[in-house]
């Protein structure tokens, strides 16, 4: 009889674990939702002039941000009445007082003079751009390309309006993290080109510690759901076992 008590004190203690195991999964799974949902806004590119960084029909995950916090490198979401008042997604690769120019002697995109290495470029190998231009960024303002060069519509078709094809850092409604769905997208890292110029890189979103609260969540209810069934499947085998050596 001892042995019985015993085991539906175990079996108690476990099914409350396994209670309070969905419960707190249900909170992470659900908060890192909300969390997300606060923090983030989902886009549909439009266009393929970031592949093949992003393509077009992708869906990424873009952290809300103010104009202020945009660095160079930053894959920004931005509406500007210019360029159709349409969201848009293009690479900040100049801001406010730089000289932006292409192509250097390597082939390369020139900030300030100092080549920029893109490795991000659909054809890294060949020069940053097709067309040679210099750019003066006003300030407040930042320039922008396409990671396709060749096809992409950015600063550099614009070279002629005021601000030489510059939009305002208060144009910008978000900044890329991840791209959500093709799953083989996963998270955009910050391009290391552009850390060793002044203000360097920005730095990463939350999307890593989201995706880890909401993946813990999941883990906690799918064990604590599991849990019962197992337990109770154990506890068959248990009983069957002694009445088959009491007999």
């Amino acid at each position: 009889m001892a042995t019985g008590r015993t085991g539906d004190g175990r079996g108690r203690l476990g099914s409350a674990l396994s209670g309070l195991a969905v419960a707190v999964g249900c909170v992470l799974f659900l908060g890192g939702f909300a969390w997300g949902a606060v923090v983030y806004r989902p886009y549909t590119v439009p266009t393929d002039s970031m592949t093949p960084t992003v393509g077009a029909g992708d869906r990424v995950l873009a952290e809300r941000i103010d104009g202020d916090e945009v660095r160079r490198g930053d894959i920004v979401v931005f509406r500007e009445s210019r360029w159709g008042d349409l969201p848009m997604v293009k690479r900040v690769v100049g801001v406010g007082g730089d000289t932006i120019a292409c192509c250097g002697d390597g082939g390369r995109l020139t900030v300030n003079g100092t080549e920029v290495d893109e490795p991000y470029l659909r054809d890294a190998a060949g020069p940053a751009s097709p067309n040679s231009f210099t750019a003066t960024v006003p300030e407040g303002q930042l320039f922008l390309l396409g990671d396709e060069r060749m096809g992409s519509l950015d600063s550099r078709t614009r070279l002629k309006d005021p601000g030489q094809g510059s939009v305002p850092r208060a144009a910008v409604e978000a900044r890329l993290d991840a791209v959500a769905w093709p799953l083989s997208g996963g998270v955009l890292e910050r391009p290391e080109g552009f850390a060793e110029l002044p203000g360097g890189v920005s730095r990463f979103g939350p999307v890593k510690l989201i995706l880890g609260v909401v993946a813990a969540g999941a883990l906690l209810i799918f064990g604590g759901a599991a849990y019962g069934p197992v337990a109770r499947r154990f506890s068959r085998g248990s009983r069957g076992k002694v009445t088959a050596d009491a007999g």
